[in-house]
C-alpha cells in the first residue's frame, strides 16, 4: 500500500510547479500590441470604467436597501480601500509593463497556480461587469420609453420566475454589447475615440447632475422622521462599502492597457491616481445630492437619478439624466471589453490558458478571438442573469485580486532584484584592469562549492546588504533568521498575516452573530489574532527592502498594502453566503481548467522539460557580494577541439 504514496520529493517537486514564477523578457517594453495611448487616454479609461453604471444604478440600489444616506460613508470608505489598491496596481504597472493587470502581477512573485486563479476570476469580473452594464443601459433606455419595452417582451417572449435570472430575457442588453464588440474589435485608436466622446458627454451630465441637484437639495430628507443618516447601522455601511466597490473596478483597466501604453512607467501611475481621485469625489457628491432631493426610501433602484427629477417636477431634466447616463454605461462597455480579451491573451500568451486566444490581429494589433468570443459571452449573461446577482459576485473577485495585489507588493519588494550576467566561455576569466590587485578592486573567480562557503561566511558587516535580509540592527536580537536565504523569512510572514488577517476579520463578521462567542472568548481572540498579524507586520518591516527611484513605489510599505489587505478581506466576509457558494463552483472549475490544462502548456513547465547541463561559476566583485554564473555544458557528442573541456571538469567539482 505504502508503495501507491507519492514520495516526499515528488509532492515537494509539484508543489514548486505550482508556485513558480514567470521569467520576464530583458525588453518589457517590447510588444505584438501598438503603444499608442497617453496618461489622458488612459486617464479616461479609467474615469470610464468607474463612473457608469456604478454612479446611475447602484447609488439609488444601496442607499434604499442597503445604508440609507450613509451610502456617502460606504464610498467615502470604499474609495479609500480601493486607493490602498490603486497604489499597488500603480507600482506593478509601472515596473512590469505588461497586459494581464492582477493575474501578472501575482504571476512575477507569488506564482502560477494563484496568478492562474486570480486571472480566472478576472475574466469573470470583467464579463458580469460588462453583462451588468448593458443591463442597466437597457434599462434607463427603457425607463425613458415607460418601460414599454419591457412590458412588449413579457407579454410577447414570457416572463421567469426562476432565482437570479432576470424577469424576462434582455434582447436590448445583449444587442448592445455585440456592437461594442465590433467596434472594439477595430483596435486600440478607436476605441480610445469613442471613449473620449462619450466620457465627455458623461462629465458633462454629472456637473449637470450636481448643480441642479444642490438647488434642489431639502436637508429633511437626512431627518429622523425620514429615518435618519444611517438606518441601517455600521453594518449597513459595511456592507454597502462591498458593494459599492463595484464602482471602483475602472482602475484595473489602466493597469490591464499598460503594454499599450508610450510611456507606462509615468503614464499608468498618474493615471490611477487621476481617475481614482476624480471617480470617488464624483461618487460622494452625486450620492450627496440624490439622498438629499428626494427621502431615501422612495427611490427608484432601476433609475434612481432620472426618477428623481421626474418627482421633483423637472421632468426634462430627467431625459436629461437618463440619456447622459447611457453615455456614461456605453463607456464601461468599452473599458470592459478592452480589457478582458487582453487579459485572456497574457494567460494564453503564457500557456496556462487555450493558445488561440493569443492570436493578435496583425492590422489592427489586437487580440480578435478573445473579443469575439468573451463579447458572445457577456451578451449570453447580460441576456438571462439579474443585475444584482451579478454584482455581488463582482465584488468578490475583486476584493480577492486586490488582495493578492497587495501581498505580491510585499512579496516582490523584499525580494533580490534579478540581474542577468553575461556568461563567460569555457576557460575564460574576468580581466581586472593591469594596475589592480587583490585587494584594489579584482575580480576573484571561485569554481568549487567549499570556496563558495569561504565567501559566505566572511564578515557579515563588510558585505552590502540586499532585499530580503535582516536589517544590521535586528541582527542581535533575532540572529537565528540571518541563516535563512534571503527573502524566505519574509515570504512566511505574509502568509502568517494574511491567516492571521482571515481568523481576525472572521471574529469581527461572525464573533457575536454567526459563532455567538462569549465576550471573554470574543476578546481573547481577537488579541490574539491581532498580534498575530502585528508581529508578522513587524517582522516583514525588519528585513531590508528594494528601492528604487526609476519608477513609482507605494509609501509605507509593508504597512499600505498590510491595510489593503485586512480591509479587502473583512469586505469578502461581509458578502452574502450565496456569493461565496457561486464563487466556490467558479473556482472549481477553474482549477480543472488549470490541471487539465494550463499547467502541462505552461512556458515555463516547458523550459524545465528543456535538457540542460550546467555548470555553476562564482564570481566575487569588488564590493564583496556574490554572484553566481550559470553555463550550459557542451555535449559529449560535439567535435573535439582540441581545448581541454573546463565545463565538465567545474561540474565534476
Amino acid at each position: 500500500m505504502a508503495r501507491w504514496l507519492p514520495r516526499s520529493t515528488d509532492l515537494t517537486r509539484f508543489c514548486q510547479k505550482l508556485n513558480r514564477v514567470k521569467t520576464l523578457e530583458d525588453d518589457m517594453m517590447e510588444t505584438s500590441f501598438n503603444r499608442c495611448l497617453s496618461t489622458i487616454d488612459l486617464t479616461l479609461l479609467g474615469i470610464g470604467g468607474m463612473v457608469g453604471s456604478g454612479l446611475y444604478v447602484l447609488t439609488g440600489t444601496v442607499a434604499k436597501e442597503i445604508a440609507g444616506p450613509a451610502v456617502i460613508v460606504s464610498f467615502i470608505i470604499a474609495g479609500f480601500a480601493s486607493l490602498l489598491a490603486a497604489l499597488c496596481y500603480a507600482e506593478f504597472g509601472a515596473r512590469v509593463p505588461k497586459t494581464g493587470s492582477a493575474y501578472m502581477f501575482t504571476y512575477v512573485s507569488v506564482g502560477e497556480i494563484w496568478a492562474f486563479l486570480i486571472g480566472w476570476n478576472v475574466l469573470l469580473e470583467y464579463m458580469i461587469g460588462g453583462a451588468a452594464v448593458a443591463r442597466a443601459w437597457s434599462g434607463y433606455l427603457d425607463s425613458i420609453f415607460n418601460h414599454k419595452i419591457k412590458n412588449f417582451t413579457e407579454t410577447h417572449v414570457g416572463a421567469w420566475q426562476v432565482p437570479f435570472l432576470a424577469r424576462y430575457p434582455d434582447f436590448l442588453a445583449a444587442a448592445i454589447l455585440l456592437v461594442a464588440t465590433a467596434f472594439i474589435s477595430f483596435g486600440a485608436k478607436v476605441s480610445s475615440w469613442l471613449n473620449h466622446v462619450f466620457s465627455a458627454i458623461s462629465m458633462g451630465v454629472i456637473l449637470f447632475i450636481l448643480i441642479m441637484g444642490f438647488v434642489l437639495a431639502q436637508p429633511k430628507n437626512w431627518s429622523t422622521q425620514e429615518g435618519g443618516f444611517a438606518p441601517y447601522g455600521l453594518s449597513g455601511i459595511m456592507a454597502g462599502t462591498a458593494t459599492c466597490f463595484y464602482a471602483f473596478v475602472g482602475f484595473d483597466v489602466i493597469a490591464a492597457s499598460s503594454e499599450e501604453a508610450r510611456n507606462p512607467q509615468r503614464a499608468v501611475p498618474r493615471a490611477i491616481a487621476f481617475s481614482l481621485g476624480l471617480a470617488t469625489g464624483a461618487y460622494i457628491l452625486v450620492s450627496v445630492v440624490l439622498t438629499l432631493m428626494v427621502p431615501w426610501h422612495s427611490l427608484d433602484p432601476d433609475s434612481a437619478l432620472a426618477d428623481a427629477f421626474y418627482r421633483r417636477g423637472y421632468a426634462w431634466a430627467g431625459f436629461l439624466v437618463a440619456a447622459g447616463s447611457i453615455c456614461a454605461m456605453n463607456t464601461v462597455l468599452l473599458s470592459n471589453l478592452f480589457s478582458l480579451p487582453r487579459i485572456v491573451y497574457a494567460m494564453a500568451e503564457d500557456g496556462l490558458f487555450f493558445q488561440i486566444f493569443s492570436r493578435v490581429h496583425p492590422r489592427t494589433q489586437v487580440p480578435v478571438v478573445g473579443i469575439v468570443v468573451f463579447g458572445l459571452l457577456m451578451a449570453l449573461l447580460a441576456l438571462v442573469f439579474d443585475l444584482e446577482a451579478l454584482v455581488q459576485f463582482l465584488s468578490i473577485g475583486t476584493l480577492l485580486a486586490y488582495t493578492f495585489v497587495a501581498a505580491s507588493i510585499i512579496v516582490l519588494r523584499f525580494q533580490q532584484q534579478k540581474v542577468d550576467v553575461p556568461a563567460l566561455a569555457a576557460g575564460d576569466r574576468p580581466n581586472p584592469e593591469p594596475h589592480e590587485g587583490p585587494s584594489s578592486g579584482e575580480l576573484k573567480e571561485y569554481e568549487s562549492f567549499s570556496d563558495k562557503l569561504q565567501l559566505v561566511d566572511r564578515d557579515k558587516n563588510k558585505r552590502q546588504r540586499e532585499p530580503g535580509q535582516l536589517k544590521a540592527a535586528f541582527e542581535p536580537y533575532l540572529e537565528f533568521l540571518s541563516d535563512f536565504y534571503p527573502g524566505e523569512v519574509v515570504t512566511v510572514a505574509v502568509v502568517t498575516l494574511m491567516v492571521s488577517a482571515i481568523c481576525l476579520c472572521s471574529i469581527l463578521v461572525f464573533g457575536n452573530t454567526h459563532l455567538h462567542l462569549p465576550t471573554w472568548s470574543f476578546s481573547l481572540l481577537l488579541v490574539l489574532f491581532s498580534l498575530g498579524f502585528l508581529l508578522s507586520l513587524l517582522l516583514i518591516w525588519a528585513h531590508e527592502q528594494q528601492h528604487s527611484t526609476q519608477t513609482f513605489q507605494i509609501p509605507l510599505v509593508p504597512l499600505s498594502p498590510a491595510l489593503s489587505i485586512i480591509l479587502n478581506i473583512y469586505l469578502m466576509l461581509k458578502l452574502s453566503y450565496m456569493t461565496w457558494l457561486r464563487f466556490a463552483v467558479w473556482l472549481l472549475l477553474g482549477l480543472l481548467v488549470y490541471f487539465g490544462y494550463g499547467i502541462w502548456h505552461s512556458k515555463e513547465n516547458l523550459r524545465e522539460l528543456q535538457p540542460q547541463r550546467l555548470s555553476a561559476r562564482y564570481v566575487v566583485f569588488p564590493s564583496g557580494s556574490l554572484e553566481e554564473r550559470v553555463q550550459a555544458v557542451q555535449p559529449s557528442s560535439q567535435p573535439a577541439t582540441g581545448l581541454p573541456d573546463t565545463n565538465t571538469d567545474d561540474c565534476k567539482r
